[in-house]
């Protein structure tokens, strides 16, 4: 079984920052493709950022410029850093995993973590 577990999340006003991280735990061979996904309240999932294993990235358009989005292969972590926040941006956020396990591939979700940007 595998675990991802989010942390970072909070209440900050617009223009400021935060740094999400996701920690991946159990029986892992190794982590293919991490995404972070958001939820804004009333919402659908929406998909904010990607990063592969060998560090290529790609962003939603909302969030260009503004998000990155980097992972530590070795400690099985990655990470989201949230620049320039706006109102919009508040949703419970997800980290996403495509993890090699020793029977099968399989995907894994965390349980979220909230940002509310806010004056």
């Amino acid at each position: 079984q595998v675990q991802l577990v989010e942390s970072g999340g909070g209440l900050v006003q617009p223009g400021g920052s935060l740094r999400l991280s996701c920690v991946a735990s159990g029986s892992i061979l190794r982590i293919y493709v991490m995404r972070w996904y958001r939820q804004p309240p009333g919402k659908q999932r929406e998909l904010v950022a990607t990063i592969t294993s060998t560090g290529n990235t790609n962003y939603a358009d909302s969030v260009k410029g503004r998000f990155t989005i980097s992972r530590d292969n070795a400690k099985k972590t990655g990470y989201l850093q949230l620049n320039d926040l706006k109102p919009e941006d508040t949703a419970i956020y997800y980290c996403n995993a495509d993890v090699q396990q020793r029977v099968a591939d399989r995907q894994y979700w965390g349980q979220g973590t909230q940002v509310t940007v806010s004056s």
